[in-house]
């Protein structure tokens, strides 16, 4: 594992100074557990830096270890992202976890409200919220999305592929760490989409080192990688960020099956998966019958003449 090291690095951001501390969270929601499980896994991708990373990395001396955010940084692999197979179906979310009427959105919603959150049939949940993106007070919670702070899409590049579906459901879920599941409004989620703090910030600059606390310590709880782009954007922001940090709980996370890697094919012709739900899921498709020769590679189960559509 490659060590980030970030005593000397440059300083985009001042002033992001502020105390701030993990939510216990209230005792009848699941949590994943501390250890993580020992299981075989597939290999990793294989490790991949940018010359402008590895330049920064010989500069720069070993972590400050009064800076959480630092240590966080440091404790995390740099590898390049696994580019296909992403299916938001894969992760299962918004489960009742522990059978009390209310999903884990309706629980974020409980949690998250600022004043004193009203629980009303089938769980509709009154209250306010801030939405701490943009720094936006909401009353109506159809107004917010709850965001994974750490996209289910950027999870799957940097790990997730090689989960279990169980290890899947409980990230998506994950209501052990505060900071995985916010509420937001819908227009900066909209926004933030599945990037990564390479391609995309908070424009509420208070909260910029919150957000990147909160990112790190999601990815070091799931045991997650981070590309060279993200590991140089974060190396940016997170010298000044002191303060009631905590590194947190591991989460246990166990391995699938590997992931199907298409089949080379002729060239002009596109990428041979298994299935269609794979080809779309990169990008591919459709094709026509008679037009695309890689038309016979899948079933048209609706004969229409199409497959991949």
């Amino acid at each position: 594992m490659k060590r980030l090291s970030l005593l000397f690095l440059p300083v985009l951001l001042a002033g992001c100074t502020y105390s701030t501390s993990i939510e216990t969270l209230p005792t009848t929601i699941s949590a994943a557990t501390e250890t993580p499980a020992e299981t075989s896994a597939p290999a990793p991708t294989p490790s991949t830096e940018s010359a402008e990373v590895q330049t920064t990395l010989s500069q720069v001396a070993e972590p400050n270890q009064d800076n959480v955010l630092e240590e966080l940084l440091a404790s995390l692999q740099i590898t390049a992202e696994y580019p296909s197979g992403y299916d938001r179906d894969l992760f299962r979310h918004w489960i009742d976890a522990d059978s009390d009427g209310c999903n884990t959105r309706r629980e974020v919603l409980i949690v998250e409200s600022i004043s004193d959150p009203q629980v009303g049939e089938s769980c509709a949940v009154y209250g306010t919220w801030l939405s701490r993106f943009d720094n936006r007070q909401i009353t109506d919670a159809a107004e917010l999305d709850i965001d994974h702070l750490v996209p289910l899409a950027e999870a799957w590049r940097s790990g997730a592929y090689r989960w279990s579906a169980d290890t899947r459901k409980r990230f998506a879920n994950d209501l052990g760490f505060a900071g995985t599941l916010i509420a937001v409004t819908a227009s900066s989620n909209r926004s933030k989409s599945d990037k990564d703090p390479a391609s995309w910030l908070p424009s509420n600059d208070s909260y910029l080192c919150q957000y990147s606390y909160d990112w790190l310590a999601v990815k070091y709880r799931w045991s997650l990688t981070i590309d060279s782009d993200e590991a140089l954007a974060l190396a940016k922001l997170v010298p000044n960020c002191r303060g009631d940090y905590q590194i947190p709980n591991k989460a246990e996370v166990t391995f699938g099956a590997p992931q199907p890697t298409p089949t080379s094919t002729k060239a002009g012709q596109d990428p041979r998966f298994g299935t269609c739900k794979e080809a779309k899921a990169n990008g591919f498709g459709p094709y026509v019958k008679g037009v695309d020769a890689e038309y016979d590679w899948y079933r048209d189960g609706d004969s229409d003449g199409t497959v991949c559509e």
